[in-house]
């Protein structure tokens, strides 16, 4: 049974109202001496509290996204969790057919040495014979930390929620890929660091990978990213960093746009690799879409205050969204879709109508 999944939660809840309905009906009724009654009563009682903990916990993870599977909540090495066993060069991987469409492969970089999973979608058009030969554009979509390429899934709706979105009309038909952005379990906020270079991984790697296996263009105008809260801080300093990679990014409800001292402690390296100092500094002509909600306390709306007049005088085409409800959350993220792959189809490449 899924962790992230319906029928585990319905259980859970029902297991609550259990335990609360023979907490009622039982209390008065226990047998023998008062000692033994009460401490039943006492186990009554805690049972009632895991389960309302547990249902509590569930809805926690599945609104975060922090734990995909129970193996990625276990630490099992089996599991969808980061691994960092070595993979196959780009050109040697395989690509393992999943639900929904979706290909899995594992992977090693050839110039950041890190191995990681790698997950891709292609859209309706990519298989109808009058664009066999057309390129197609490619969205990244960075995942948070915790969490892995199957939260997009899980929690994300992807790409079920994407296809509507292409039935609408709302988006013009994307490659999706979803590469992990801590291989090994190492975050770095997408930035190189001695012995993790997994900036490079995102912007050299992954992009041979998909370009060795599926048509795509190779330059900026091909090649865009959306990420959520950590993802969503590499999906804003990625494009400024490799403008000649990425053509556009777009950030839902970004980690502080000036870096994480808990992840990179040295303060140059932080700050030569924050998305507010390389906006000021960038000569790249790219698009960057941010977008927050008023009451997101962990990606409040100043972040996005800040970088719009750091960004003032670049040649960043910058497109902001504020949305007046919502927490740092799936169902948050999951609203601000139209708007950002519509702004995503603007930028990148037109490929297939």
């Amino acid at each position: 049974m899924s962790l992230t999944g319906t029928a585990f939660f319905a259980m859970l809840v029902a297991a609550t109202v259990v335990a609360v309905l023979a907490t009622l009906l039982l209390w008065a009724r226990i047998p023998g001496p008062r000692p033994f009654a009460w401490v039943a009563r006492i186990v009554l009682i805690g049972l009632c509290q895991v389960t309302a903990i547990c249902v509590v916990a569930t809805w926690i993870n599945s609104s975060y996204g922090l734990y995909a599977s129970w193996d990625d909540l276990l630490g099992r090495p089996g599991g969808s969790g980061p691994v960092s066993m070595p993979g196959p060069p780009p050109e040697r991987a395989r690509f393992l057919r999943g639900d929904a469409g979706i290909q899995e492969t594992y992977v090693r970089g050839r110039a950041s040495a890190l191995s990681g999973q790698v997950m891709v979608w292609t859209p309706p058009q990519y298989d109808d014979p009058r664009y066999r030969k057309t390129d197609f554009p490619v969205v990244l979509l960075l995942h948070g930390v915790p969490g892995s390429p199957q939260s997009w899934m899980e929690q994300g709706h992807m790409p079920g929620d994407f296809q509507k979105l292409l039935r609408d009309g709302a988006s013009r038909p994307f490659i999706l890929a979803v590469p992990i952005i801590n291989p090994g379990g190492v975050d770095t906020d997408c930035t190189d660091t001695t012995g993790h270079k997994v900036a490079t991984w995102l912007s050299s790697d992954v992009p041979d990978l998909i370009r060795h296996h599926f048509r795509t263009g190779k330059g900026p105008r091909y090649w865009g990213l959306l990420g959520i809260s950590t993802g969503g801080y590499c999906a804003a300093k990625l494009p400024l960093q490799y403008p000649k990679v990425f053509g556009a990014g777009a950030a839902l409800d970004p980690d502080p746009l000036t870096g994480d001292r808990g992840v990179l402690p040295d303060a140059q390296l932080r700050l030569h690799n924050s998305p507010m100092w390389l906006v000021a500094h960038t000569k790249a002509d790219v698009g960057l879409f941010l977008a927050t909600s008023r009451q997101d306390r962990d990606s409040p709306p100043s972040y996005i205050e800040e970088f719009q007049r750091a960004a003032a005088g670049s040649k960043v085409r910058l497109k902001t969204m504020l949305a007046q409800k919502g927490g740092h959350n799936y169902n948050t993220w999951i609203s601000m879709y139209p708007e950002a792959f519509s702004w995503l189809g603007e930028e990148l490449d037109k490929g297939p109508a």
